[in-house]
């Protein structure tokens, strides 16, 4: 497993545009790029979790948020999720181990492809929302997940990516037996409860938006000091990366009071894997559109 000490990554939940709102046909629109906001927190996080079409993004965020990544040195993790454009991934699904793997391993291989074939890689993966909660806690939904970071290392000819995970959750553990690095994962903006799992969103305490709450949050969190649960009781959260959503109110403002409370507090913020480095020559500088059209392959406009 990934140790930290007094060293934190802090990564973001990017490229999430979906149907029906204004990110969507501005993505979509020629020489779009990332979406400002997306690209502000690029210049602030230090790893990057991109949606791969089923909850939210298309070819175009992909790319375009894999190039802004690359172009800051912003480590690329990819951020598949069940197929729930719907409800923005956040319902489970009962579906079995292969099911999973079928659908993650998808997901992986689609962000993978477009970002090699502008000059860069994906080099961990985290799960988005339901499936993230639901393999704390599952472990034949949490073998299906490292059944496709396995599958596609082979397919590649590669080491397996390391996958990013709540402390103790299931999946890290059979990751972990099988030989996939993990990475442990805090969040900034979310209420724990006194075990260390996350309040459910919708429940009292679930998310916190004061930012200074939050700043000295991560920075216990990043120290090893204890944190206040939503019951009030006390708890430690040991992580080698800390997440901020980009879709709080104000994530941009709140990752840069979190990121300097951190540097203030003399704590390194670094990402947990290395960016990819091409062999030779600069990061191709896209237009963040592709010729394959708005969605993943065999997948049009998926999100």
């Amino acid at each position: 497993m990934v140790g930290q000490a007094r060293r934190i990554d802090l990564n973001c939940d990017l490229g999430e545009a979906r149907r029906g709102t204004p990110r969507w046909p501005a993505s979509l629109a020629p020489g779009a790029g990332p979406d400002p906001d997306d690209a502000a927190l690029l210049d602030v996080v230090t790893s990057a979790n991109v949606a791969c079409g089923f909850h939210a993004g298309n070819r175009p965020t992909m790319i375009a948020t894999a190039v802004a990544a690359a172009e800051r040195g912003v480590a690329l993790g990819a951020h598949p999720s069940y197929r729930d454009g719907a409800n923005f991934g956040r319902v489970e699904h009962e579906l079995d181990r292969e099911e999973v793997a079928r659908l993650v391993e998808f997901q992986l291989v689609e962000l993978d492809m477009a970002a090699r074939r502008h000059g860069t890689r994906v080099r961990y993966l985290k799960p988005h929302g339901a499936l993230y909660n639901r393999i704390v806690r599952d472990p034949e939904q949490a073998a299906g997940v490292v059944d496709a970071v396995v599958r596609y290392a082979d397919l590649a000819n590669e080491e397996p990516v390391p996958i990013l995970g709540l402390p103790g959750a299931v999946v890290l553990s059979h990751a972990a037996a099988v030989g996939v690095p993990t990475v442990t994962e805090a969040f900034a903006d979310r209420g724990y409860r006194p075990d260390g799992t996350l309040v459910p969103r919708g429940e009292p305490g679930a998310v916190i938006t004061d930012v200074d709450e939050v700043a000295e949050r991560v920075v216990g969190m990043a120290t090893g000091e204890s944190i206040t649960t939503a019951e009030g009781a006390r708890v430690v959260v040991a992580a080698a990366s800390v997440c901020v959503h980009g879709d709080t109110p104000g994530a941009v403002d709140l990752a840069r009071r979190v990121r300097a409370s951190l540097e203030e507090a003399g704590v390194e913020v670094a990402p947990f894997a290395a960016p990819y480095v091409p062999p030779r020559g600069p990061v191709a500088r896209g237009s963040g559109r592709d010729a394959a059209g708005d969605g993943p392959a065999g997948e049009p406009g998926s999100g």
